[in-house]
C-alpha cells in the first residue's frame, strides 16, 4: 500500500514557474513507477508525465514536452513536477500516482496507476 500526498500548487502568473511534490509512504519508493496526470474542470484526467523508479527514465506529454521536467529524490520518497512557462491552459488539479515497476500496460492512461493522491490545484491567470 502507498499513500501518496501532493502540495505546492497555488495561483501563478501566466510564464511563471511551479514545482510540485509528492510525498509517498513506505520503505520501497524506488519500487514504483510514478506519474503526473491533471483535470480541468469539465475535463478528462489526462497524462502530464512520468518517472521511472530509479528516475533514469521520464516521459511527457506533447503539451508540456520542453516546459515541464520530473524528477526524484527516493531517499526523501519525494517525486517532483518542475513546471515552467506556465500557461493559463495548465490551469487543473494535478494528481501524482504510483505503479509497481514493470507494471504492463501504457504510462499515459490513468487506469494503469494502482495508488493516487488527493491531488493539488494549480491557477495560472493571464
Amino acid at each position: 500500500q502507498v499513500q501518496l500526498v501532493e502540495s505546492g500548487g497555488k495561483l501563478v502568473q501566466a510564464g511563471g514557474s511551479l514545482r510540485l511534490s509528492c510525498a509517498a509512504s513506505g520503505r520501497t519508493f524506488s519500487s514504483y513507477d510514478m506519474g503526473w496526470f491533471r483535470q480541468a474542470p469539465g475535463k478528462e484526467r489526462e497524462f502530464v508525465g512520468a518517472i521511472s523508479g530509479s528516475g533514469g527514465h521520464t516521459y511527457y506529454a506533447d503539451s508540456v514536452k520542453g516546459r515541464f521536467t520530473s524528477s526524484r529524490d527516493n531517499a526523501k520518497n519525494t517525486v517532483y513536477l518542475q513546471m515552467n512557462s506556465l500557461k493559463p491552459e495548465d490551469t487543473a488539479v494535478y494528481y501524482c500516482a504510483a505503479r509497481p515497476l514493470y507494471s504492463s500496460g501504457s504510462w499515459y492512461y490513468t487506469n494503469n496507476y494502482d495508488y493516487w493522491g488527493q491531488g493539488t490545484q494549480v491557477t495560472v491567470s493571464s
